[in-house]
C-alpha cells in the first residue's frame, strides 16, 4: 500500500517549509525506511515535503507517525504540533495525490510545467538508492504518464504554465517596460535557464547571470547573456534580481542601499534572499508567501476536466493493480503451456527458420487468446468484482490467482539513469528548492 506524508503550503506556513527543506536536503530514500516499510521516495520542492512509502495495508498508520516524528525531530518541533501541520494519505488516496502532483494541479501557479520533472528525479534518486519497489515503480511511472496525458488533453498544456512565468506576471505590475529592464539571474541551473527563456519572451535584452560556484562564465555564452564575477556590483547594475538557486543566501549588505527602485524575485526554498533586505528603501522583495497569496486568483483556478482525468486515471491504475494478480496467473498459465508447444514445435521443424516460425505464430496466438481475459480482469476489478474473476479461473483452468510472484517483472526505468542533466548545476535548487508544487 502506498503511504504518503505531505506537507505543503496548504498546511503550512513559509517559514515552516523552509525550516524543513532545509532540513530535507540532508534526508536520504533510505532514511525514510524503518519498521515494515518496503521502499520509499523523498520530494521536495519549493513548497512542499512528501515522503511516499510502499508498506503494507495494516502498517501505513505506524509508517505515517514514524515518518511525520522523523519531520519534526528533523526542525526541532513537538511532533504533536508538526502532526497537525502534515497531511497523511494511504492507498487511492495517495495514489491520486501523487498524479494531482505530477500533474500541477497541487502546485501554486496550477498547472506549472517543472513539477513532472521534479518528481522524476525524486523517483530516480530513490532508484539510485535502491528504495523504489515494484509498487513504487509503478506508481511513479504512471504518474508522470498521467501528467502527459492531463497536460496533452487539458487547458494546462496549452497555457504553459510556470512558477517562473507566474512570478514574472505578478511582477509585470511593477515594471514599467520589461524591454529596457536590466535583469539579474542569480544560479546556473535548470531553473535559470527556465527563467531566461521567459524574460526573453517578455522582450527584456539585458540578462546577466551570476554563480558562485564558477558556472557563470559557460552558462552566459551556452544562452547569450553576460556572466558576472562579483554578485553585489551586478545587483547594484540591475533593476530585477531574480534568484534560482540553494547554494547560498543573499544578505541585506549586499544589496546596496543607494535609494535605487529595484526587485528581488525570490523562487529559493530554503530562502534565497535574506528577508531583511525587503527592509532596504527602494528595494520590494516578492517571495513565496507573497506569490502565495496570489495563487487561488479565479484565472488561476485548476481546470475540472485536469481534475476529473486525475481520479479516472486513479481508479483505472488502482483497478490495475487489483486485476494484476490474476493477470499474472493466467498469463504464467498460457505461457508454461506456450513454452512447451514451442518445445514440441521445435523438435518436429525441418530447419530452424521453420522452427522460428512455427514459435512466432504461437506467440503471436497467445497474445490473442489474453487480450480478451486481461482486459476482463481490470473491468472485474473496476467494477469491485475481481474475486468472481479469479474464482472463474480456478473453476475454468485450475489457476490459483494468489500463488504467483507478485511484481516479479520490474517495469522499464522512468529514465536512463539517475543522472542530473548535463546543464543542471550543483546550486540548483532541484527536487529541493524553487520552482515546484
Amino acid at each position: 500500500m502506498l503511504v504518503c506524508v505531505s506537507v505543503s503550503h496548504r498546511t503550512a506556513d513559509l517559514d515552516l517549509l523552509d525550516r524543513l527543506s532545509a532540513a530535507a536536503g540532508g534526508i536520504t530514500p533510505g532514511a525514510l525506511i524503518a519498521g515494515d516499510a518496503a521502499g520509499a521516495v523523498l520530494l521536495s520542492t519549493c513548497n512542499r515535503v512528501e515522503a511516499y512509502l510502499d508498506v503494507p495495508p495494516d502498517a501505513g498508520t505506524e509508517a505515517a507517525r514514524r515518518i511525520t516524528d522523523a519531520f519534526a525531530a528533523s526542525i526541532g518541533q513537538r511532533a504533536d504540533e508538526f502532526r497537525e501541520r502534515a497531511a497523511v494519505r494511504t492507498g487511492r488516496e495517495a495514489l491520486r495525490h501523487l498524479f494531482s502532483v505530477t500533474a500541477g494541479l497541487e502546485s501554486l501557479a496550477v498547472g506549472e510545467e517543472e513539477i513532472a520533472g521534479q518528481v522524476r528525479r525524486a523517483y530516480d534518486a530513490a532508484r539510485a538508492a535502491g528504495t523504489t519497489t515494484p509498487a513504487i515503480d509503478r506508481a511513479f511511472q504512471r504518474a508522470v504518464r498521467v501528467s502527459r496525458e492531463v497536460r496533452a488533453a487539458t487547458e494546462l498544456g496549452r497555457r504553459g504554465r510556470s512558477l517562473v512565468q507566474f512570478a514574472l506576471d505578478l511582477a509585470g505590475h511593477r515594471v514599467t517596460d520589461w524591454r529596457t529592464t536590466r535583469v539579474l539571474v542569480v544560479g546556473t541551473g535548470n531553473y535559470a535557464a527556465t527563467t531566461i527563456a521567459s524574460l526573453r519572451a517578455l522582450g527584456v535584452a539585458e540578462i546577466s547571470v551570476y554563480s558562485a560556484t564558477g558556472r557563470a562564465e559557460a552558462f552566459a555564452r551556452r544562452y547569450g547573456v553576460v556572466a558576472r564575477r562579483d554578485l553585489g556590483t551586478a545587483i547594484a547594475a540591475s533593476e530585477v534580481v531574480v534568484t534560482c538557486t540553494r547554494a547560498y543566501t543573499i544578505a541585506s549588505e549586499q544589496v546596496p542601499a543607494d535609494g535605487a527602485r529595484r526587485l528581488v524575485i525570490d523562487l529559493g526554498m530554503p530562502r534565497n534572499v535574506d528577508p531583511a533586505v525587503g527592509e532596504i528603501p527602494g528595494v520590494e522583495l516578492l517571495d513565496l508567501q507573497l506569490i502565495a497569496m496570489h495563487a487561488n486568483l479565479p484565472e488561476l483556478a485548476p481546470e475540472l476536466a485536469a481534475r476529473e482525468m486525475v481520479s479516472s486515471e486513479t481508479a483505472r491504475f488502482a483497478a490495475e493493480q487489483l486485476a494484476a494478480p490474476a493477470i499474472v496467473a493466467i498469463r504464467r498459465h498460457v505461457f508454461d503451456a506456450l513454452d512447451a508447444e514451442i518445445e514440441r514445435a521445435a523438435s518436429r521443424a525441418r530447419d530452424p527458420e521453420a522452427a522460428e516460425l512455427a514459435a512466432e505464430a504461437l506467440r503471436h496466438l497467445a497474445g490473442v487468446l489474453l487480450h480478451t481475459p486481461s482486459q476482463r480482469a481490470r473491468e472485474a476489478a473496476a467494477a469491485g468484482r475481481i474475486g468472481d474473476f479469479e474464482a472463474a479461473l480456478g473453476a475454468v483452468f485450475g489457476i490459483d490467482a494468489g500463488a504467483g510472484e507478485e511484481g516479479r517483472i520490474l517495469p522499464l526505468p522512468l529514465t536512463s539513469g539517475a543522472r542530473r542533466p548535463a546543464d543542471e548545476d550543483p546550486e540548483e535548487p532541484g527536487d529541493g528548492a524553487a520552482l515546484g508544487a
